[in-house]
């Protein structure tokens, strides 16, 4: 049965008017990114070791973690993590401790180390930052898997098999600190540091012998290591340099190095170890950054790892436009001056691999000014399209953008989130947690779909131009063989399929086509009874859908969508999870605040506060526009 045209109209309207009351008066949306209790372990961590003076937050961050324990001990990265997550409960029990408002006789500490010692104890640690932070405060040693990795790195030239720049450059601005740190054995102790030693399950097993770089790819970074000229000792001397060099140019104006916490509080360990004073000004400033990255989330303070703003800017008007909101209302003139005024004009890493294009991205986070990427483009040029004749400030900013956006196409077709032609498989070889995720920056069908839904919805291209063929031949041959399609940022099959659909739809593939209909069907498929959506973000670890057995708001809104992008008529599926959805919009429990963002698979995963506003007010809109005339 479908929903009321004139239920969808007053969803469509309330959810507007949630969103337009909540615009800041600068036109941005700023809602909280929420990443879990690893990064505010971290920041006590390091707020302990530099002895900053900020009590009321580090109470803050020791209560939300606190309360994030589970009953069996442990803590979670999402609700259903099966068994929970070790690496998070280790650096969850330490920043407790840490923090001096929790002590190991307490009973909830007790509890957590008994959980810890069950799964292996810290020898069993598998995150890479979490084995970072424990080796830079002396709780372990620096493990195989990094010292084996040589700073020289960093002197590679292009030429070489591999060189700094192969990497993505999320793994760059993490991996950079931590091979200094590494490379000087690094640690560092307070008189208040805690002694995690009765941690360890198996003592003789402390540095996993297991955790072995791949013989190949330390066989090529030992030959190219034999190929610089000049004494070990002066090369090496060069390399530290650089490293420390390639920290410092990449700093924002907020102190933060890429806007992400993690990379800088890994900066500021290896500036200690470089020499840094606690309080010089670089470090006094990081921490600044840091700082002013917390945000109210469930009635607790959290840390988030790079705020969202720009996208959820650039998001939220978009689905505003989408659902009728007139381009003249100030709402919308607000957020597209904002997004204007974020479009970056430097040259930054993405650069190496793309020469000679004009900058014109955008970035995520409010300070970005360096680190570009395709998704917060053309979530922005969305927008600024619509003031495409209005202002040449606007035309000259969009053409600028669509060039970027066009030119940073892999060779393979697909389109990367961050930099151009970054997918050098051997270095997914390296045993860090993530490595095949966070090493490398390969075209992914979600960043893939929404560029193509983009270039053909605003820009009106369609398979006609050669690079938007490419671009929907590389989805095509990367579709799964149940029809769905893997995506990268988001939740996850769910998400890569939508952006898939909705992108081939947009550069002119009929229903009919195979890959179309092979993955509405596949949607169908996995359509709960109550005509919702959910998917775990289990999928994102093991490769392969895993259904959540409940609804999500943002999980339906996107199988909505592409379901409606693909379909010339509702279809009583369409219309069963339209009734879904808007049912989805009053209610709040677990599902309603899922983490549907996907950051390094089984290490990092977000829960994007914005999404339950944004994506079904944009699946109604389309819902609305699309269907209304058979529906009144």
């Amino acid at each position: 049965m479908a929903p009321a045209l004139s239920n969808v109209k007053a969803a469509i309207g309330s959810l507007a008017k949630t969103v337009v009351d909540s615009q800041q008066n600068d036109g941005t949306w700023r809602y909280c990114f929420n990443n879990a209790t690893i990064i505010d372990a971290y920041v006590i961590i390091l707020f302990r070791t530099l002895y900053v003076q900020n009590e009321e937050l580090i109470k803050q961050l020791h209560d939300r973690i606190l309360a994030e324990q589970q009953p069996d001990g442990g803590w979670r990265l999402y609700p259903d993590e099966d068994g929970g997550n070790l690496s998070a409960s280790i650096d969850a029990y330490y920043a407790l401790l840490y923090s001096g408002y929790s002590t190991e006789t307490d009973e909830q500490l007790q509890r957590a180390k008994r959980y810890i010692l069950s799964k292996g104890g810290i020898g069993k640690v598998s995150s890479a930052l979490s084995k970072g932070v424990l080796a830079a405060t002396g709780q372990i040693k620096w493990p195989a898997s990094i010292t084996s990795i040589p700073l020289e790195v960093l002197l590679f030239p292009d030429s070489f098999p591999i060189s700094f720049f192969d990497f993505s450059g999320y793994a760059r601005v993490h991996l950079a600190p931590m091979l200094i740190m590494a490379d000087r054995r690094f640690s560092i102790k307070t008189e208040q540091t805690p002694d995690l030693s009765e941690l360890q399950a198996h003592r003789e097993q402390s540095e996993d012998i297991a955790e072995q770089p791949y013989e190949e790819t330390l066989g090529h970074i030992q030959m190219s290591l034999s190929r610089l000229i000049g004494s070990p000792r002066h090369i090496h001397e060069v390399a530290t340099v650089k490293a420390e060099q390639f920290m410092l140019q990449r700093i924002e104006s907020d102190g933060t190095l890429y806007t992400y916490a993690s990379s800088t509080i890994l900066m500021i360990f290896s500036l200690l170890a470089l020499g840094y004073d606690r309080e010089h000004p670089v470090i006094a400033k990081a921490v600044s950054g840091i700082e002013a990255m917390r945000c109210s989330s469930g009635g607790s303070i959290t840390i988030q790892n790079s705020p969202s703003t720009v996208w959820d800017t650039a998001l939220m008007a978009n689905a505003l436009l989408e659902s009728g909101t007139p381009v003249s209302e100030p709402v919308i003139q607000r957020a597209a001056q904002y997004l204007l005024n974020k479009q970056q004009t430097k040259y930054g890493d993405w650069s190496i691999h793309n020469p000679g294009t004009q900058p014109g991205g955008w970035g995520f986070s409010e300070t970005n000014t360096l680190y570009p990427d395709l998704d917060d483009t053309t979530a922005s040029l969305r927008v600024l399209q619509r003031l495409y004749d209005t202002d040449p400030a606007y035309s000259d900013a969009y053409n600028r953008g669509l060039q970027w956006v066009v030119s940073m196409q892999n060779k393979d077709g697909g389109w990367p989130a961050f930099e151009k032609d970054t997918n050098k498989k051997m270095l997914t070889w390296l045993v860090l947690e993530g490595a095949k995720s966070a090493a490398i920056d390969p075209s992914e069908a979600d960043l893939t779909g929404r560029t193509l839904e983009y270039l053909g919805e605003f820009a009106e291209l369609d398979n006609r131009h050669s690079f938007v063929k490419r671009g929907t031949s590389w989805l095509i041959r990367n579709q799964e063989k149940n029809g769905s399609w893997y995506g990268r940022w988001g939740i996850c099959y769910i998400y890569g399929t939508w952006a898939a659909l909705t992108g081939l739809t947009a550069a002119g593939f009929p229903f009919s086509h195979e890959a179309v209909r092979k993955g509405a069907h596949w949607l169908l498929s996995i359509q709960n009874d109550d005509g919702g959506w959910g998917e775990s973000c289990s999928s994102d670890k093991l490769k392969r859908y895993v259904p959540l057995g409940a609804s999500t708001p943002s999980q339906t809104a996107w199988a909505i969508d592409a379901l409606v992008a693909v379909h010339p008529k509702p279809t009583a599926e369409i219309n069963k999870g339209v009734t879904r959805l808007i049912e989805l919009l009053s209610e709040d429990d677990w599902a309603s605040v899922y983490p549907t963002g996907a950051g390094l698979p089984g290490a990092f995963y977000i829960h994007y506060e914005s999404y339950r506003y944004i994506w079904p007010l944009l699946a109604l809109g389309h819902y609305y526009k699309k269907y209304g005339a058979h529906l009144s």
